[in-house]
């Protein structure tokens, strides 16, 4: 009988490459303290959600699922990943029942219900509805660089990344990771790589910005896609005040990114020129996986350390 390719549903297979970048720093000691997280994070593992609660967070492996392994390392960089189960039910539902049992009683008793009664009666949904609500599953990767002080997580959302932070930091008792403190104002600096042309050497600009007015909360946006930004047009808005608050930039030939004045790298993709070193085959997912969060953290290797250079990002002493 012919043998059957594997295949990995969406589900299971993690995703090779990260799409996002949220980025915090951490000191050299701290960076030793991590190399306890392979035996703290298996009393965190993520547990299925109960049947009264409406979320619940915890560590999956890396590799996907039924793997033990909760860390995933290849040289200097350790891969964890925060999984999440959460129940969906819709503030609608909740309301829709809530109204049909408070006109019950009206029509039945002929009273109406007192503000204590109704959260009361609020929470009797809740606690019934519950149980029957589809549950979604969640998962997001993150690595540490042990070596060069960066906790890098596949997320555009601070919120999302600060959540994935605060479950290491339960696992590890301890983990003073801080956002990025650049020296050099990122609008400021992204405004006169468009003005002047002069960027520094390896970047080029991509194809989309966002530019902003920030004297006012209010003030004008211009947003571009799938347009040279080598322009007059451009460097006519710039002229008017606005600054640069989102641009698209090719680094190397090697990665495409936007980069955002938060410092945060959205729309990630890696060019055919990195792509055609991934090879063709392997002989496991586990393989399959080493080689290929190897090559994606070699290229932010390189990229992270010229976001340091450009924007002067100092490691915590």
């Amino acid at each position: 009988m012919p043998s059957v390719p594997v295949t990995y549903s969406n589900e299971i297979r993690p995703r090779m490459f990260f799409r996002n970048l949220t980025l915090f720093r951490f000191s050299a000691p701290v960076a030793a303290d991590l190399e306890r997280l392979e035996e703290a994070l298996p009393e965190h593992r993520l547990r299925p959600v109960g049947p009264l609660e409406m979320s619940t967070r915890g560590f999956i492996s890396p590799l996907g699922r039924n793997e033990e392994a909760l860390t995933h390392n290849v040289s200097h960089n350790t891969m964890v990943t925060v999984g999440g189960e959460d129940k969906l039910l819709p503030a609608a539902v909740v309301n829709d029942e809530l109204s049909r049992r408070v006109q019950k009683i009206a029509e039945e008793e002929g009273r109406k219900i007192s503000g204590r009664e109704r959260k009361r009666m609020k929470d009797d949904v809740m606690n019934e509805l519950l149980p029957r609500a589809f549950v979604r599953s969640s998962r997001m990767s993150a690595y540490a660089d042990k070596k060069h002080g960066w906790l890098v997580l596949d997320t555009s959302s601070r919120k999302s990344a600060e959540n994935a932070l605060t479950q290491i930091r339960e696992a590890l008792g301890s983990f003073p990771a801080v956002p990025l403190a650049p020296e050099e104002s990122p609008r400021v600096l992204m405004t006169d790589w468009v003005s002047s042309g002069d960027l520094p050497a390896g970047l080029a600009l991509g194809d989309e910005c966002e530019l902003r007015d920030p004297a006012t909360a209010a003030g004008a946006i211009a947003r571009c896609r799938r347009q040279d930004l080598d322009t007059d047009e451009i460097r006519e808005h710039l002229r008017n005040g606005k600054q640069v608050f989102q641009l698209g930039l090719i680094f190397d030939d090697r990665i495409t990114f936007t980069l955002g004045e938060d410092l945060i790298l959205r729309k990630i993709r890696f060019t055919d020129v990195v792509l055609d070193e991934q090879g063709d085959s392997h002989e496991s997912q586990a393989a399959e996986m080493d080689a290929n969060f190897a090559l994606m953290a070699l290229e932010f290797d390189r990229l992270l350390g010229k976001l340091e250079e450009w924007f002067k990002l100092p490691r915590p002493e």
